[in-house]
Parts: structure tokens; C-alpha cells; sequence
């Protein structure tokens, strides 16, 4: 998988990608990052990416002609991505969705925003990882790759790790337990050192279902799109 990013701060990347299992999925050529800075498709002498808003109005916002300039020019004919806290809010569909692709552009916002003009008529879609205002895109940048990541077969090393995760289906994980099997009089429930591997896979789905039910019940009854 080919992932481009677009940024005003190319030093960012790969940042915590390069450590544990997305390091070594990157290592391994499993998953490459290329990385474009916004100011490499200026044309003027001071690099200018951003600019007034028009109607006036605090801060600054990104200017269409280089992200235009930039996603066209483009290696890869997946999605293009902007990352922006007005987006459709990141979950496990999203990302199993986009692990499918081979390749997919991710804009990284800055300041008070984009040109509109770059969400309307260049972008596939806006991306958000929460109802929360950050200094700009880079750092959802790096939470959506790891996420989608991990996902690229032979990133994770066993294909089975991913089957049972939280969200794999509308759930949240069951219980995990290791060693010792009493801690601090604390024990590990019986039926995980039966052996039985089907009352274990019933007790973990029974988990799941209350864990979820308990902590996320907007998992199991998600409310209707409006």
C-alpha cells in the first residue's frame, strides 16, 4: 500500500510510524509513506501557502492553487483525503474500507482551514478522528495510517489478529488475560483454564456483547443517520 501525504510539515512524518508494528510493515515495504511538502508547489518567492479570508474573519486559511497543483500531480488513483474536524468521524468500517485500497492522498489542514473550494470540487472526502479541534492534520494523519496500517496483510504478522478486535463487529474486545492465574487474589476466570474452546468462545462473546453493552450501547443501536 502507497500512502501520500500533503504537508506544511514534512518532518513529522514518519514520526511514531517508524516504531513497532507499522515500523516494521514500513521496513518491510508492506506500506510506503511519501511525503509532500505543500511549499514545493508554490511559485512565488516567499512560498506563500496561505492567505486572508475573504469577509474577513481571524486567521489564516490554505490556499487552493498548490493542494490543486499537488493532488494532481499524483502518482496513485485512490482516494484523496482531507483531514478536517468537519469530517465524517473515523471508525473501524473506514478503515477496513480504505485498507482496500492500494493507495490513497491525505491533505493535512492547517490554521483556520482549506480554501472551501478544495473540499467541493478536489477531495473524495473529509476525515475527522474526533469532536475536538487540533493544531492541524498531521497527527490524525498518523492515527488514520497506523489504523489502516495494520490492516495491510503481513503487517501484524498473524491474519487472525484483527478478527476479534474491538469494533471487528460493532463489538468491543472481550476480557484478555496472562499469567499468573492468581494476582493479588485476583483470578483468572475458570473457564479460560478449561481447555474447552467452546465454552471460551462462548464466555468471550457473552463478554463482548455485555462489555459493549455496559461501556458503548450506541454500538449495538446506532441511532439513524438524519
Amino acid at each position: 500500500m502507497n500512502i501520500e501525504i500533503l504537508t506544511l510539515f514534512p518532518e513529522l512524518f514518519p514520526g511514531p510510524l517508524s516504531s513497532g508494528v507499522t515500523g516494521r510493515g514500513l521496513a518491510a515495504g508492506l506500506v510506503s509513506l511519501n511525503i509532500h511538502n505543500l511549499r514545493d508547489y508554490t511559485h512565488d518567492r516567499h512560498r506563500q501557502v496561505d492567505d486572508i479570508p475573504y469577509g474577513g474573519g481571524a486567521g489564516m486559511v490554505l490556499k487552493p492553487e498548490p493542494i490543486f497543483e499537488a493532488v494532481r500531480a499524483r502518482a496513485g488513483t485512490g482516494p484523496v483525503i482531507l483531514l478536517s474536524p468537519q469530517g465524517e468521524r473515523l471508525n473501524q468500517a473506514l478503515v477496513r474500507e480504505l485498507a482496500g485500497h492500494p493507495d490513497f492522498y491525505l491533505i493535512c489542514g492547517r490554521y483556520e482551514g482549506v480554501d472551501e473550494r478544495v473540499s467541493t470540487h478536489l477531495v473524495d472526502r473529509e476525515v475527522s478522528i474526533g469532536d475536538y479541534v487540533l493544531t492541524g492534520g498531521e497527527l490524525p494523519a498518523i492515527v488514520l495510517i497506523d489504523a489502516v496500517s495494520r490492516l495491510v496483510t503481513g503487517v501484524l504478522g498473524s491474519e487472525e489478529s484483527p478478527k476479534d478486535e474491538s469494533f471487528a463487529e460493532q463489538l468491543l474486545e472481550y476480557p484478555h488475560y496472562t499469567r499468573p492465574a492468581v494476582f493479588e487474589g485476583h483470578q483468572v476466570p475458570e473457564v479460560l483454564l478449561s481447555g474447552h474452546h467452546a465454552e471460551i468462545e462462548r464466555w468471550r462473546r457473552a463478554q463482548a456483547a455485555e462489555r459493549t453493552r455496559r461501556r458503548r450501547p450506541d454500538l449495538l443501536d446506532p441511532q439513524p443517520t438524519p
